[in-house]
């Protein structure tokens, strides 16, 4: 089998990974649980409904696709139910950036080993920005002491609402994962996750382009993307999307600590689902991956990657992995996007390093 399915292909970014990967030469089949929504985005291509994520991966598993695409969050709910059905017949890939779900996908790398399939989490904007500055700054050199990502993501939006996927991917995601409490943030220290104050450790950028903006701790995905790929002891994940003014700071803590109340997070859950979202251009021209390297020398290595629209880049990224999955240059087992085919990757999908 060579089908590719998009899960969640009326979706935005399910319709522009499969613009990206018919520009590619492949012909995606379209999966979603609305007949009539599927037809008006299929544009001719093939499609299947599927009202949840059972009967999703019930599909998978009798039709057996070459590689599944999931763009449906919440990840921490839908990637292991859907990654188990597409063992032992297809290759898995997801746009996960919360920490859990990163973490629960490259847990499984043995399964995935022993079944000979390939599953690349993270194949979004900001995991394979920052990942792949670091895997070019740390490219032949011994392991560093400390590592900083920054992601700086330029979006447009469009008109709408949050959407349950988006705000479950949220309310859900932090983090998840040992090292601190349930609705904690995270950093490593001394090799292993530790807590870390959400919004914590606000530094202003100067962009390559000189202009400027605030980042701030996120424990999302490429905290442990960028510790993989440098081996270093202590690594900070931060974004331009956190809170970091003063007054956020003091209040996150005591609104993400109300989250452990399973009808408080049930509330914020809906009530950011139903927000409404208006179209904007992207505030700034390009979107930014980047980070800051240190040895245990003393010695230092700053780098950017520069890409267009962020959301524009999810769509590329993924369709360009997909069609090296295809053409088999995957290897087996769980991974990230420059974990597998290097820095290079996002230079084939349009990306240009800067490197000091």
């Amino acid at each position: 089998m060579t089908d590719v399915w998009i899960l969640g292909g009326t979706g935005r970014s399910g319709r522009a990974i499969a613009a990206e990967l018919r520009r590619r030469g492949i012909e995606p089949v379209l999966v979603g649980r609305d007949a009539e929504r599927l037809q008006a985005a299929a544009g001719g291509l093939p499609t299947v409904v599927a009202g949840s994520v059972r009967e999703t991966a019930d599909a998978i598993r009798r039709e057996r696709p070459a590689v599944v695409v999931n763009t449906v969050g919440p990840f921490i709910e839908t990637a292991a139910p859907l990654l188990g059905a597409c063992l032992p017949a297809s290759h898995y890939l997801d746009l996960a950036n919360d920490l859990a779900a990163v973490s629960a996908i490259l847990g499984r790398d043995g399964e995935l080993t022993a079944a000979g399939r390939t599953a690349v989490t993270g194949a979004g904007f900001g995991v394979t920005a920052t990942e792949s500055v670091v895997v070019q700054l740390c490219e032949g050199r011994p392991a560093p002491r400390r590592v900083r990502v920054d992601m700086v993501p330029s979006l447009a939006a469009e008109d709408g609402i949050v959407g349950d996927a988006l705000a479950g991917s949220i309310v859900e995601g932090i983090p998840g994962v040992a090292g601190g409490g349930r609705f904690q943030g995270r950093r490593y220290r001394n090799g292993r996750l530790a807590p870390a104050r959400l919004g914590g450790d606000p530094m202003q950028l100067v962009l390559p382009d000189g202009s400027t903006v605030t980042t701030a701790s996120m424990p999302l995905g490429e905290l442990m993307a960028a510790q993989r790929a440098s081996g270093a002891a202590d690594v900070l994940a931060a974004s331009s999307e956190a809170p970091s003014s003063p007054i956020a700071r003091a209040v996150l803590p005591v609104a993400t600590a109300l989250l452990a109340i399973g009808p408080v997070r049930s509330f914020a859950r809906r009530r950011l689902a139903a927000v409404a979202t208006k179209a904007r251009p992207k505030p700034r021209e390009h979107s930014w991956g980047h980070a800051v390297v240190e040895w245990p020398d003393g010695s230092i290595r700053e780098g950017w990657l520069r890409v267009g629209e962020a959301q524009s880049w999810t769509a590329t990224v993924p369709a360009e992995v997909v069609r090296r999955l295809l053409d088999g240059q995957g290897k087996p087992g769980a991974y990230t996007p420059a974990a597998l085919f290097g820095p290079t990757l996002a230079e084939a999908c349009g990306g240009e390093y800067q490197l000091r």
